[in-house]
């Protein structure tokens, strides 16, 4: 008997379905979130943002999310500055390709 027949067949791949948006968060001015997009990743979990308030900050992956979220270059993050050092920021929310897209399509990403 040959070792291929005793090989589990494998199953075709499942065609992706596409993703519904239900609901986008978008960022809270009370809470002073502001969206950003990664420009480059620095190393130890910090990284280069462009703000949408034009000043470019270094952010830094909290704990919370350093294990459930992978955060490349050019993705749309929601950051929040910090209080006492406004160059750095903390980042709170990744959004999904259909999300950016949604955000684009309503204005709130420029360009």
């Amino acid at each position: 008997m040959k070792l291929a027949d005793l090989k589990k067949p494998t199953s075709k791949a499942k065609p992706k379905t596409e993703e519904t948006v239900t609901r986008v968060r978008t960022p809270r001015r009370e809470n002073n979130e502001i969206l950003a997009t990664v420009e480059s990743l620095l190393g130890a979990n910090r990284l280069r943002l462009r703000c949408m308030d034009g000043v470019v900050r270094m952010g830094r992956i909290p704990g919370s999310m350093k294990k459930k979220t992978w955060i490349r270059e050019g993705d749309v993050v929601i950051i929040v500055p910090w209080e006492f050092q406004n160059e750095k920021a903390d980042v709170i929310w990744k959004y999904t390709r259909p999300q950016v897209d949604w955000l684009e399509r309503k204005g709130y990403l420029k360009g």
